[in-house]
């Protein structure tokens, strides 16, 4: 059965590990690979990535992704949200909002303070929601 807009809303702004697929551009088929991501009813879908790993080139290359979710339990449920990407500056609070949905509390800044260090080339990504798919198979 079909979401409505709200319910398709709120699941995505669960903590779910995302899984993002963006288009290679050649004979491969898209880059898929699991994400973590923040999102907001309303809003637009935030990550951040390696601008030069092999993710963050095909997002510019192909300027657009797809970012699907899914849950079991207790029934199966799913919402896909496709559009345009566009990359801004990281900052440290986008790092640490996004890692405490996935990490314990206690870990975030560590994690947050590790990942920024490593990774000078780290950005943000924006995907403003265009397409919606989402469905929810639980007892009508």
């Amino acid at each position: 059965m079909a979401m409505t807009a709200e319910e398709r809303s709120e699941f995505l702004a669960g903590p779910h590990v995302a899984v993002l697929s963006v288009a290679s551009g050649s004979e491969r088929g898209p880059l898929t690979t699991p994400v973590w991501y923040l999102y907001r009813p309303g809003g637009d879908v935030l990550l951040y990535t390696g601008r030069t790993s092999r993710k963050g080139r095909l997002i510019e290359r192909a300027g657009r992704f797809t970012l699907t979710v899914q849950s079991t339990s207790p029934n199966y449920r799913y919402a896909a949200v496709e559009g345009p990407a566009e990359f801004f500056d990281i900052t440290p609070e986008l790092v640490k909002e996004v890692t405490a949905r996935y990490v314990p509390p206690e870990a975030v800044d560590g994690y947050a303070e590790q990942m920024l260090a490593s990774r000078k080339d780290l950005v943000a990504v924006r995907l403003t929601p265009e397409r919606w798919n989402a469905a929810d198979m639980g007892p009508a």
